[in-house]
């Protein structure tokens, strides 16, 4: 037993930041995780985001477990049984280790008298443990989504939506993007055979593999020296929409953390990037990501709807809007977007988009490419968006890349596809 730290209490402490104040995984999680080994890293992460994508399912049995919910100073221990019990239910910890340190994250959490109460919820759902989940099974919790995203969902895919939540509930599959700059997407699925890595292209990604089953980075052949990029494949889709060109300047508008602004050089490796993003702490990655690729790209801290103040009279033959956005066709990768989304967001969200798609507009010279992108699933932020401003703006004309009649590309999560992503193409007449 590790006389340092406790993961089940760091666990319950970040799921704490997330569910009372409001704080992503992945904005707490770094600080958090320097204080562990890197072994128990990937333990930690497994624990938060778990105990977040099954949440309703590990309240419904504390409801079961206890008769008065913890609060208040106590509400740390709450979220420490939640750890407990998702350990018992989806983990391959062995059952007395998970009980044994979940109890003494009791002690870590400065919270010892709280032992004996602990070890009981515990022992008493191993004993009922079947009954209880058979139970989960008939409630409407089971979808583990909040009641008004699920109903969102269910009125925009009447038919499509059970596989939806099914897959949000999922652990997203691990996807690669080569850098065509060394090799082609075939000559990297050799070197992963070479290694003993399973993996598949993508049929209409070029740059996109799927390993069959996720693998340290450090596996990965020629990873360090920029050969790959951890990235999903529906973000990689963007750029055979976008089609950028040697010499051409670009923009990549909300860029950060610039998975999308590196696979443009890649692409396209002399043409002049502009990264821009709102977000300075997060352009940090975009400098990260350009230094391990061996990229040049200009990048600004600057407001979308205020391009006046940082590219002044510029013109770009490209745009990519990858837009701020609802991101419900990423749960899967981020669940505590379940819990920190309101509904009252989606309409803040597109108003915000829409001011951003106008004000940009102006700056893409004539004949320019547009590619609006967001990770979204829902209509009012993609279709019903792009329907509007080009109801609006006579000069906008939009290129049909959907794979059905829709003018449109909307993915939706699948286990083995990509993440939930909308695409639009538009040309300024």
């Amino acid at each position: 037993m590790n006389n340092k730290y406790n993961l089940r209490a760091i666990a319950a402490k970040a799921i704490g930041q997330v569910l009372d104040h409001g704080q992503s995984l992945s904005a707490v999680l770094p600080d958090l995780q320097k204080t562990i080994s890197d072994k128990d890293k990937g333990l930690l992460q497994e624990l938060c985001f778990g105990t977040l994508r099954v949440l309703p399912e590990l309240e419904g049995y504390l409801q079961q477990l206890m008769a008065k919910v913890m609060t208040g100073k106590q509400r740390p221990l709450h979220y420490l049984l939640m750890v407990g019990l998702y350990q018992l239910v989806y983990t391959r910890i062995p059952p007395h280790a998970a009980v044994a340190e979940t109890v003494n994250g009791a002690v870590a959490l400065k919270r010892p008298q709280m032992k004996g109460l602990i070890n009981g919820v515990m022992r008493q759902f191993q004993r009922q443990q079947q009954e209880l989940i058979e139970q989960a099974q008939t409630q409407n919790s089971r979808f583990l989504h909040p009641s008004w995203l699920l109903q969102r969902i269910q009125a925009a895919y009447p038919e499509e939506w059970p596989q939806i939540v099914e897959a949000n509930n999922q652990k997203p599959p691990m996807w690669l993007r080569v850098n065509r700059q060394h090799h082609s997407r075939d000559e990297y699925l050799a070197l992963l055979q070479q290694a003993n890595i399973e993996a598949v292209g993508h049929p209409d990604y070029p740059d996109a593999i799927r390993l069959l089953s996720p693998s340290p980075v450090s596996t990965l052949p020629g990873f360090e020296l920029g050969w790959a990029t951890i990235q999903d494949a529906s973000a990689q889709g963007c750029i055979p929409f976008l089609q950028p060109q040697n010499g051409e300047f670009i923009l990549d508008l909300c860029a950060a953390p610039g998975g999308k602004t590196t696979h443009i050089l890649e692409a396209a490796p002399e043409a002049k990037v502009m990264a821009v993003d709102i977000d300075e702490n997060r352009l940090k990655r975009v400098h990260e990501n350009l230094a391990r690729l061996s990229q040049q790209a200009t990048v600004l801290t600057g407001d979308g709807r205020a391009p006046e103040k940082w590219c002044n009279d510029q013109q770009f033959d490209r745009i990519l809007l990858d837009a701020p956005c609802s991101a419900t066709g990423v749960i899967r990768r981020h669940p505590d977007i379940k819990w920190l989304r309101r509904n009252s967001d989606i309409a803040e969200l597109v108003l915000l988009q829409k001011e951003i798609i106008n004000a940009i507009w102006p700056r893409l010279k004539s004949g320019g490419t547009m590619v609006y992108a967001t990770c979204s699933i829902l209509p009012e932020e993609n279709k019903y968006q792009i329907d509007d401003f080009v109801s609006s703006h006579s000069d906008a004309q939009v290129v049909k890349i959907g794979r059905s009649d829709s003018q449109y590309q909307q993915n939706l999560p699948s286990p083995e596809g990509g993440d939930g992503f909308f695409y639009a193409k538009l040309i300024k007449a």
